[in-house]
């Protein structure tokens, strides 16, 4: 199981939809019934894959696909992860471990409604457990059937290619934008391309600094965007990103949100995550993206990193 290469190249991510305030990642507040529309809004706009995972307020982002995608009319393939788990104070640790992955699994299922997870991805590399472990474990998991395919998710090269050794790889997830190019850096591109499979960007917008009129202000207190290098430190990296996204979507009549999509699924077999809100934000899982040129590309690679 793999994403479509022939899809429109954009997936939804939820980990915003997840958001709870005792949870590992607060985005600030985020209605149910809001987030249970966006799902179904992104299935109906053609989202090449819905991705989320236990971590994602921890449970509740994977109830909230679940409940936005009954009764739809296609459903997209849905993407979860494994190993990131919950201690007693609420923090996250990795376990890696076959039965922790088994469990995770079991209990997605349980909680996405479903006999067969589409993908799973190990979410983090845990150096407590042998990659091999970890991925002949996933193995065992599709070949029973639990799983259609297993990926990996914020993992180095060297771990993809000792992974790759015990048996196929069937997307590899990284953070990945104009303000962030480590994949670029790190040869995680290049590996996925020479070996044809398919990369997730993200946080392609860069949780949303990379979005059209985005302020930091109106966003609640512990909101974790506000702790950010893009909102500190590299404050004036992300100010001079967003003139040269503005100007190049002003060129070509779209949204800046376009304009930073098109960027990270420009290359054949990178597909990008977008972490919409509203059935409104979702919309842009619908709409054409701009074909970017080199005078584009130009423009935009002037902003150093």
């Amino acid at each position: 199981m793999t994403v479509d290469p022939t899809s429109s190249g954009l997936g939804l991510g939820t980990a915003p939809l997840g958001s709870i305030e005792t949870g590992p990642l607060w985005w600030g507040p985020q209605d149910r019934a809001t987030a249970v529309a966006t799902v179904r809004a992104a299935a109906e706009m053609g989202a090449a894959f819905i991705d989320t995972a236990p971590f994602y307020g921890w449970g509740r982002a994977e109830e909230i696909v679940r409940d936005g995608l009954t009764g739809v009319a296609v459903r997209p393939p849905v993407f979860t992860k494994c190993g990131s788990q919950r201690s007693a104070d609420g923090t996250s640790y990795e376990d890696a471990s076959p039965s922790a992955l088994r469990s995770d699994v079991e209990r997605s299922r349980e909680r996405l409604g479903v006999e067969r997870l589409d993908v799973v991805q190990v979410h983090d590399p845990d150096p407590k457990v042998p990659i091999e472990e970890s991925w002949a474990a996933v193995m065992v998991l599709r070949d029973e059937g639990s799983i259609g395919g297993a990926g990996l998710s914020n993992h180095s090269v060297e771990l993809m290619d000792r992974a790759l050794a015990v048996g196929p790889i069937a997307v590899v997830q990284h953070q990945y934008s104009l303000l962030d190019r480590t994949p670029e850096r790190d040869g995680i591109l290049d590996w996925c391309a020479e070996h044809g499979v398919p990369f997730l960007a993200w946080s392609p917008l860069a949780s949303g600094f990379l979005a059209d009129g985005f302020d930091i202000d109106p966003l609640h207190p512990d909101d974790l965007r506000r702790r950010l290098r893009w909102a500190t430190t590299d404050a004036d990296l992300t100010m001079r990103t967003r003139t040269a996204v503005s100007e190049v979507a002003a060129r070509h009549g779209a949204t800046m949100v376009a304009v930073a999509l098109a960027w990270a699924t420009r290359r054949p077999g990178r597909y990008a995550i977008l972490g919409a809100r509203s059935p409104d934000e979702a919309a842009a899982l619908g709409s054409p993206l701009p074909t970017l040129d080199g005078d584009d590309l130009a423009r935009l690679a002037q902003v150093p990193l």
